[in-house]
């Protein structure tokens, strides 16, 4: 049972960290590039469509590190703790620095500083699902080896 979490948990940060850079090198940096006219229907679709891409995965992931922290040996379980905390880390970043950032940009418009202000917290999520997915692969390897 704790291979196929561990299976679980890393596929969902190995998604995630691909969707996250995809977001991070071209998604993000075309807002500004959209044009006035056609900013607002791109944003809101960009939010609404890539909700239904995250969301499961993001609640999986979440379930799974849970799971392997109370799941794991001794001698791993501070590999499972810092998962643990890169995930909240992560939600938290979503909660309070991804999510206001759309919903003005949703609201009022194309802002060049709230544009900044969300490619430079994307950051923070992009190296914490990195990390989370080195750290995976590391623990998956020793798992199965």
């Amino acid at each position: 049972m704790f291979n196929v979490v561990l299976i679980l948990n890393a596929a969902c940060a190995w998604l995630m960290t691909g969707i996250i850079w995809f977001v991070q090198i071209v998604h993000y940096p075309l807002f500004a590039s959209t044009g006035k006219d056609m900013f607002m229907p791109y944003v809101n679709a960009h939010r609404q469509l890539t909700s239904y891409v995250v969301a499961g995965p993001m609640v999986l992931e979440i379930i799974t590190a849970l799971m392997l922290v109370f799941m794991a040996k001794r001698e791993d379980s501070l590999l499972y703790w810092i998962g643990l905390i890169a995930v909240i880390g992560i939600w938290g970043c979503t909660a309070f620095g991804s999510i206001p950032c759309h919903e003005k940009l949703c609201s009022a418009g194309f802002d060049d500083g709230v544009h900044k202000m969300l490619v430079s917290s994307n950051w923070v999520r992009t190296i914490l699902w990195s990390v989370r997915s080195g750290i995976l692969s590391y623990l998956l390897y020793r798992a199965i080896r």
